[in-house]
């Protein structure tokens, strides 16, 4: 189904001037059972100065895909909080953890298990900076500024392109840009990709846990502005098959004893452990992402590990500025642009840093 309306900004603003007498909107957002973003707003009394101030709160999981319908309350426990930027003032967004009636985390909460290895390791310092690429599509389904029923010509100039017929949707992809400034998200960049109508922006560098908040909130954001454009928001791995390039979400990392002289050795030591552990970090690299990593398109075969420097058909790549400076991070090309980025810092701590006890983060994505 599809649909020509699209928000009126223009009427809704008398309305966004209203005061509000005192309270506060906090948005609650939590991850469902599809690994897509549901929201619903709260009045609170007073505005929250931290996430201790905010209640738990609970939702239809039946309706989420995260409970059954004879024991459907899933609760939310709020762990970060983030400026609105669409209802401004004191209004907040809060990111929230799904947890079971009976004190378990919920299926798709891989939030707590990915802390816990974070909390673990935290004199590792480990910091992620991850490259969201998405692809956007108007309202009946077609690629964003495409010819109808039609191409536009091969890849070549959409590439950090300037200009009609080269860019398509800058100004959602600039309305999202300044939402996350806003919000307080550690948005690094932005720029269009290599396919038309495919874009990314950078969060990071951020260090362990919070990589994976930012991004789901600056998800959140992107779907929120898209609204008000009558954008749709694609996160598929290969949006379209044919010569065109696919979406990932390549994530940097380093550990504090790589971003120092010397750093490279420990930079090699953690490429020799993701080597031995391909199969399982695809496990947790994205659904469908066989048919974006095939060594084609600025990829590696999803068959086999490799690493290279500079090298962008590599399954690792070492920035060309690491290798001569002899430190800094290397970035993981495989994942793809559906991750469950705690999913994926949790599985490159363990693997970097190491496994603790009673957390398995291969057996936590297939948790149900």
């Amino acid at each position: 189904m599809s649909s020509s309306v699209i928000s009126n900004g223009a009427n809704l603003a008398k309305y966004m001037d209203l005061p509000q007498n005192g309270k506060v909107i906090a948005e609650y957002i939590w991850i469902d059972g599809t690994n897509g973003i549901r929201s619903k707003g709260r009045t609170l009394p007073k505005k929250p100065t931290s996430v201790d101030d905010l209640p738990e709160w609970n939702f239809d999981g039946s309706s989420t895909d995260q409970a059954p319908g004879h024991d459907s309350d899933v609760y939310l426990r709020p762990v970060a909080m983030y400026a609105d930027p669409f209802r401004r003032g004191d209004n907040v967004i809060v990111l929230a953890e799904c947890w079971n009636n009976d004190g378990t985390p919920n299926k798709k909460n891989h939030r707590y298990a990915a802390n816990k290895l974070f909390e673990a390791h935290s004199d590792a310092e480990i910091w992620f900076g991850i490259e969201q690429e998405y692809t956007l599509f108007d309202e009946f389904g077609n690629v964003y500024g495409w010819p109808k029923g039609g191409f536009p010509g091969p890849q070549g100039p959409y590439y950090c392109g300037v200009g009609t017929g080269k860019v398509y949707a800058r100004d959602v992809v600039e309305a999202h840009y300044r939402a996350c400034l806003y919000a307080g998200i550690n948005t690094s960049g932005i720029n269009a990709e290599v396919m038309p109508s495919q874009w990314e922006f950078q969060v990071g560098p951020n260090l362990g846990i919070s990589m994976g908040d930012q991004l789901w909130v600056a998800r959140y954001l992107l779907e929120r502005v898209a609204e008000d454009f009558g954008v749709k928001v694609s996160f598929h791995p290969k949006p379209l098959l044919g010569d065109w390039n696919g979406a990932g979400c390549h994530t940097n990392v380093s550990t504090k004893a790589m971003r120092v002289e010397g750093g490279m050795k420990y930079i090699e030591e953690a490429i020799e452990k993701l080597s031995k552990r391909h199969k399982e970090h695809i496990s947790v690299y994205g659904e469908d992402n066989d048919k974006r990593l095939t060594g084609r398109h600025e990829t590696a075969s999803i068959a086999q590990f490799s690493y290279g420097v500079a090298n962008r058909g590599a399954s690792v790549r070492i920035p060309r500025s690491v290798n001569k400076d002899g430190y800094g991070y290397f970035e993981d090309r495989r994942p793809a642009s559906n991750i469950d980025p705690y999913l994926v810092t949790g599985i490159m701590v363990e693997t970097v840093c190491g496994s603790i006890p009673g957390v398995d983060m291969v057996a936590e994505a297939s948790r149900e």
